[in-house]
C-alpha cells in the first residue's frame, strides 16, 4: 500500500520515521516547498504544491496512492481543506494528525485574535515580537510607530515590509531560558504567535509568562470536516485498520 503523508511538522517526520519499517507499506511525505534545508526525511520526498485540489486528486491517482494521512501545520488551512476534498473526489480514506492547541495557563496573559490584521491593531506602537514565519510578515507593514523581531527559519528573500525590525534565524526547538533573554535584551513588550500548540515552540509562551508579557495568540483557522487524531501513535492505530 502507498500512503501519502502531508508533512512540514515534526509529527509528519516522526510518523515517516515509524512507517518506513512496515512491511507491504510504501512511504511519501510532500513538503510545501517553503523550507528551503527541511530536515531529512525517512522514505521518498516530494516538494511543491499539487495546483489545488484537483491537482491532488490527480497525483493520488497517477501515483496509486492507496492512504493520506495530512500532518500538515494547524495553519495550513487551504491544504487541509483541499487534501479532504481531493481524498473525497478519489474516494481514498485519510485522516487529520493536528496537535491539540495551547491551553491558557495560571500567570497567562493572552490577547486572543481570530487573524493577523486583529493582530496588527493589537501590537500597535509597540516592541513585539513576531514569531508568525516569514510569509505573512505584510500584516504588519506600515507601522511606523512600531518596533518588531522577527524570528524566521530562512530568511526572506527580500527585506521584508516593515518600517522598524530586526530579523534573526533560528529553528526549533527552544529554551526558555534562551526565549527570556531574547525578549529581554531586545525589550520587547509583546509577543505575537499562532496558536501552533505542541513542546517545539511553547518555550516563547512559558517565557512572556515568565517576564509578565502579553501574548496577542492568534486562533486556528476551523479545520476541515473528516476523521481527526492527535498523535502519531493514534495516526498508527488508525493505519493498522486500514491496512488489515
Amino acid at each position: 500500500m502507498h500512503l501519502l503523508i502531508l508533512g512540514g511538522t515534526g509529527e509528519a517526520a516522526e510518523l515517516a520515521h515509524q512507517t518506513t519499517t512496515r512491511p507491504g507499506l510504501k512511504v511519501t511525505t510532500s513538503l510545501a516547498g517553503e523550507t528551503r534545508n527541511p530536515a531529512r526525511l525517512k522514505g521518498a520526498v516530494r516538494s511543491g504544491s499539487f495546483g489545488g485540489a484537483d491537482g491532488m486528486a490527480d497525483y493520488l491517482r497517477q501515483a496509486g496512492v492507496d492512504l493520506v494521512v495530512d500532518a500538515t501545520h494547524p495553519f495550513a488551512a487551504v491544504i487541509s481543506h483541499n487534501v479532504a476534498k481531493a481524498c473525497s473526489t478519489v474516494g481514498l480514506p485519510h485522516v487529520h494528525l493536528v496537535r491539540p492547541p495551547w491551553e491558557r495557563q495560571e500567570g497567562d496573559t493572552w490577547i486572543e485574535v481570530d487573524d493577523l490584521t486583529q493582530a496588527a491593531k493589537a501590537v500597535a506602537g509597540r516592541r513585539a515580537f513576531l514569531t508568525i514565519g516569514r510569509v505573512e510578515l505584510g500584516w504588519f507593514a506600515g507601522m511606523e510607530d512600531s518596533w518588531f523581531l522577527v524570528r524566521v527559519i530562512d530568511p526572506p528573500a527580500e527585506p521584508p515590509p516593515l518600517a522598524n525590525h530586526h530579523i534573526i534565524e533560528g529553528r526549533p526547538p527552544f529554551t526558555i531560558g534562551d526565549e527570556r533573554a531574547l525578549m529581554s535584551d531586545h525589550k520587547i513588550d509583546v509577543v505575537v504567535s499562532k496558536n501552533s500548540g505542541g513542546a517545539a515552540t511553547y518555550a516563547k509562551i512559558a517565557a512572556a509568562r515568565s517576564l509578565a508579557l502579553p501574548v496577542v495568540m492568534v486562533r486556528r483557522p476551523a479545520p476541515p470536516d473528516g476523521p481527526t487524531v492527535v498523535s502519531v501513535e493514534e495516526t498508527l492505530e488508525w493505519l493498522a485498520t486500514h491496512q488489515a
